[in-house]
């Protein structure tokens, strides 16, 4: 009777992929790295005679994608104040234009993590002194 285990020394997949066969990913890799410099080569040839498609290729892998940066802002927020507050102080200043909406958004997302921190580090305190209670 079969407990489920394969016997030792035979193959639980008698007719699976034959030992030493390679995969499709590694056939190409191998491939490409033989012919890898010839393609590059025709490729920058193309671009230089003005074909887009092979300039845009050929730019995308010399380049990193522009990302947008960040204006330096200067922003007075009260950080005394209660987070409702500051959060009000942050759509003010994007209301009046003294902030972009995207850096207010990131703002109010800094104050809603930090909001979370706040509440689960006060739950585990409450947790801790209810805890020591019962003992």
């Amino acid at each position: 009777m079969s407990d489920g285990r394969f016997q030792p020394g035979k193959s639980g997949n008698p007719s699976g992929r034959p030992a030493g066969s390679r995969n499709k990913s590694n056939v190409v890799a191998a491939e490409f790295a033989k012919e890898g410099s010839e393609i590059a080569r025709v490729v920058i040839a193309k671009a230089k005679d003005g074909d887009m498609s092979a300039a845009a290729l050929v730019l995308q892998r010399l380049s990193p994608p522009l990302r947008a940066a960040a204006e330096k802002i200067v922003f007075e927020l009260n950080q005394q104040a209660p987070l409702t507050e500051q959060f009000k102080q942050i759509m003010a200043a994007v209301a009046s234009g003294g902030i972009d909406p995207d850096i207010g958004n990131m703002l109010i997302n800094c104050l809603k993590t930090g909001a979370d921190l706040i509440a689960t580090e006060e739950l585990e305190k409450r947790l801790a002194v209810l805890e020591a209670k019962q003992l």
